[in-house]
């Protein structure tokens, strides 16, 4: 699985915008900011997943889950665990 928060990680690693994820992936831009709105892991038609983590993949970014170590010794974005909403304090 791929979460929300991992696509919009992976783009930033790479430079891109949703325009050019779509366009590497071969899904909608529609379907792409879909994906990034939702919470948690992204829901949707297993080959439309598969297309975006394998678009991922072939970019040079490595989708790390829970519990997993990295294959590989490239940089890449980990959250260690969840904490407390960040937003503007008040």
């Amino acid at each position: 699985m791929i979460t929300a928060a991992q696509m919009r990680a992976a783009r930033a690693l790479l430079g891109i915008d949703q325009r050019q994820l779509a366009e590497l992936s071969g899904v909608s831009l529609p379907t792409i900011q879909r994906m990034e709105a939702s919470e948690g892991n992204v829901r949707g038609i297993v080959d439309t997943l598969t297309k975006v983590v394998d678009a991922l993949n072939r970019a040079g970014v490595e989708l790390i889950g829970d519990n997993a170590t990295s294959r590989e010794g490239g940089r890449g974005v980990r959250l260690a665990r969840p904490g407390p909403p960040i937003g503007p304090s008040r």
